[in-house]
């Protein structure tokens, strides 16, 4: 159990935060109890792409990285965010599949065949159900399907825009900035690695009726059969989506996401040079994750985690548990360093009721955080009598006369 006993640095809601450090995981998650000696260090996997990350999609925990937090321009991966939008519409009830949609002059010289890119060549003036625009933006890549969709939900693109980043806020899209539906080139749209894995992550959970259209490998409109563009899905691999992206300012780029016996991955590159490239460093790190991990479970549900402080009440500290298994996938033979963090705001309020969300747990594979749980609490704390509440009270304010006299240092 992972005991947080909190720090009497900070004033009394700041954050707290418990360090661990886990040879007890370790023991029994890294390596069987009869090794002697560790394995030799293994060479550090590298890619050629100068963004990329691989995550794990049950927990979210990050196998591989590089750049993963730097900005870079999406290209047509954009188009993953306003498939977001569309499909929480529908969800929503706001959007139908059965709805029509014009497409505008707007739509079809911004996106269509005159354009000169990806496109769906819908006729200009045509009437086009949202179904058919979603399977274009899709499978095709469709520029005018993106244009058409945003047109129809806000009555043009840079209102679009504002609802993509207010969505992609909402999901914990932190450091991306969507311009418009398409991914076309501007300099105000940036994203990062990160983002758009946390992104494929999200609409593989929240989206199955949706999600088997980005395996689907061709799509025919005005008498037109396209292809889908993500050169995963023909490799053997287990791919099932998502999407490909190119600029000349962005260069090639994939979000890809592939299942082998149980077990599904994303990644994502981007600023490749060729189509090749790009194509073979996603496999590549794709395979280094399906071959070089192992899953180890550290908490099972409901698994007390460890303890945090409570003010005001019948005890001194509450134990929290796990809200999901916690499970992390570690490289094969390495002697990697586990770590952890119990992470909450506290101490926290009496009275506490069971199943209350208090914080988090932090899980670090060397230098990079790997898995972020939430955490609740495992037992119910009532609210304290008269007298211990005074006493916390009183604890806590020699506590903040304390941090007062630091922080005039």
């Amino acid at each position: 159990m992972i005991v947080c006993r909190g720090n009497t640095g900070g004033a009394p809601r700041a954050m707290r935060s418990c360090a661990l450090l886990v040879a007890a995981i370790v023991s029994f998650a890294l390596a069987p109890a009869s090794a002697q000696q560790p394995p030799p260090k293994k060479e550090e996997f590298q890619t050629a792409a100068p963004f990329a990350i691989l995550i794990e999609a049950e927990s979210g925990a990050v196998l591989f990285e590089k750049s993963a937090d730097q900005p870079m321009f999406p290209s047509s991966m954009a188009k993953l965010m306003t498939a977001e939008v569309v499909f929480q519409a529908i969800k929503q009830k706001r959007l139908t599949l059965e709805d029509e949609v014009t497409i505008s002059e707007n739509a079809w010289r911004k996106g269509g065949a005159p354009s000169g890119g990806s496109t769906m060549y819908a006729q200009l003036n045509s009437r086009v159900k949202v179904h058919d625009l979603i399977r274009s933006m899709v499978i095709q890549s469709g520029n005018d399907a993106c244009i058409a969709l945003a047109e129809a939900m806000s009555g043009n693109e840079p209102t679009f825009a504002t609802a993509m980043n207010k969505r992609a806020q909402e999901i914990g899209l932190t450091k991306s900035n969507f311009a418009n539906s398409t991914g076309l080139p501007d300099p105000a749209m940036k994203v990062t690695a990160r983002d758009l894995s946390r992104l494929a992550r999200h609409l593989i959970r929240e989206y199955p009726e949706f999600y088997p259209l980005y395996s689907e490998r061709e799509f025919t409109w005005n008498k037109i059969k396209q292809q889908n563009r993500n050169p995963l899905l023909a490799l053997g691999i287990g791919a099932d989506g998502l999407k490909t992206g190119y600029t000349s300012d962005a260069g090639y780029g994939l979000v890809g996401s592939a299942v082998q016996n149980g077990l599904r991955l994303i990644v994502v590159v981007n600023g490749l040079k060729t189509a090749k490239d790009r194509s073979d460093e996603a496999r590549k790190i794709l395979e280094f994750g399906f071959r070089g991990f192992e899953s180890r479970e550290l908490f099972r549900v409901a698994d007390t985690v460890g303890e945090v402080k409570v003010y005001g009440g019948t005890q001194g500290s509450v134990n929290v548990v796990a809200t999901s298994v916690v499970k992390l996938l570690l490289q094969r033979g390495a002697n990697e360093k586990v770590s952890a963090k119990i992470v909450y705001s506290g101490p926290v309020k009496a009275p506490v009721e069971k199943g209350q969300r208090i914080g988090v747990v932090k899980v670090w594979r060397g230098d990079h955080l790997s898995l972020e749980v939430p955490l609740e609490a495992g037992e119910s704390v009532p609210a304290g009598t008269l007298v211990q509440r005074a006493l916390d009270a009183a604890s806590e304010f020699a506590i903040g006369l304390f941090r007062a006299g630091v922080k005039r240092i």
